[in-house]
């Protein structure tokens, strides 16, 4: 069954604690600008989930920021004003007074049983949906049952135990870890992720992705469970956006030389930056992904972006002296969403896939929007 993007995200200390042991108060590990910047993360997800513990322990108000809710064809739910927040218990032991439930949109709790689902009704009323899971499979049958309720791309905030959890069945994608400059020193101190066996053994390496300084934290964002140049899944809000470059594509002027392509750059919390399309302004030579960068170029969202764009970025060109591909490469990029792979028609093997991949460009393909890129080219051999 489909089951959602998972993006695990944490704050660790140097030598990996999340916090100081229990009962010295609560460590903070990063500041203001990397918060929001975790708020815009959790403004591109559908849902936010965090443990029932994570709860008890910290009482956090998850805040989350309000977008436009946006229609998609191809999506059966909508993405809500604000994600969805969730948690998971295997107690039921939830109190209706943490902040948890009064900020935000609507809220889900996955009950492990019957017994803890019957008390966490009892303790929430209307605040929440209560979901009962068994303890066989209970992350496969969570993540299954969240794609069937649209959501498409999950952010993780742990506890620290959800988190090993998850990486121990090798069911996340991602991870953004932001890395503080202190030590805790404490051999009890709770920490980010607990012994294996991990997926891959010790021998496996993730795909480092991205690195950003943020004030005096730095951000490390791996791709996960997957050898380095393989595939990023796609999320539902790239399917909206990139259904977009395909229809700016069909606003491209005909030509016998080149192809139809549009190009859509969005932001990490959801803005779009910028768009572009080939023959763009009358310029006969113009790229889509070339017209949609130098709109925004120099721009520092660029760092945190995804470009979508209707065909694989080009890896060679006679009319300019870069690529689209390395346009990208240079502008600090690191994600591109495409969906329709160039073939042959002017350039013998071309590769932007991979000279992006070689270059720690993550890529997700959709191949069923593919008929809807190539439509505007359908009078070009193929």
């Amino acid at each position: 069954m489909a089951r959602p993007h998972v993006l695990l995200s944490a704050a660790v200390s140097l030598d990996g604690c999340l916090d100081t042991r229990p009962g010295e108060g609560r460590l903070l590990l990063s500041g203001e600008e990397d918060f929001e910047r975790v708020v815009s993360e959790r403004a591109s997800s559908d849902a936010v989930l965090v443990g029932a513990g994570t709860l008890r322990a910290d009482d956090p108000r998850l805040r989350v920021r309000a977008r436009a809710p946006r229609e998609h064809p191809l999506r059966e739910h909508p993405l809500h004003e604000h994600p969805l927040k969730v948690t998971i218990t295997r107690s039921g032991d939830l109190d209706r007074a943490w902040r948890f439930w009064h900020h935000g949109g609507p809220k889900a709790v996955y009950a492990v049983g019957a017994e803890a689902r019957r008390r966490a009704v009892a303790a929430l009323g209307d605040l929440a949906e209560v979901y009962e899971v068994t303890g066989s499979g209970t992350w496969e049958a969570v993540l299954d049952h969240l794609h069937t309720l649209g959501v498409r791309r999950l952010m993780v905030e742990g506890g620290g135990q959800i988190h090993t959890q998850l990486l121990r069945q090798g069911l996340a994608d991602e991870l953004q870890l932001v890395v503080a400059p202190l030590l805790v020193g404490q051999a009890d101190a709770p920490r980010m992720l607990g012994p294996g066996p991990y997926p891959g053994g010790p021998p496996h390496r993730h795909t480092l992705v991205d690195t950003r300084r943020i004030g005096d934290v730095v951000l490390l964002r791996y791709a996960l469970n997957r050898r380095p140049g393989t595939d990023e899944r796609a999320t539902a809000a790239d399917l909206a956006w990139l259904a977009e470059a395909c229809e700016l594509a069909a606003l491209c002027p005909p030509s016998r030389s080149a192809f139809s392509v549009g190009a859509v750059i969005v932001a990490a919390d959801g803005e779009r930056l910028a768009q572009g399309h080939s023959r763009e302004g009358g310029d006969s030579r113009v790229h889509a992904e070339e017209a949609a960068l130098a709109k925004v170029a120099g721009d520092p969202r660029l760092r945190g972006a995804t470009i979508y764009s209707s065909l694989e970025p080009c890896a060679k060109r006679a009319s300019r002296p870069r690529s689209c591909a390395r346009l990208i490469i240079d502008s600090g990029l690191r994600r591109v969403v495409t969906a329709w792979r160039e073939p042959d028609t002017f350039v013998v093997a071309a590769d932007g896939a991979g000279l992006l991949r070689a270059s720690g460009v993550c890529l997700a393909e959709i191949e069923q929007h593919a008929e809807a890129a190539r439509a505007p080219n359908a009078h070009l051999p193929q």
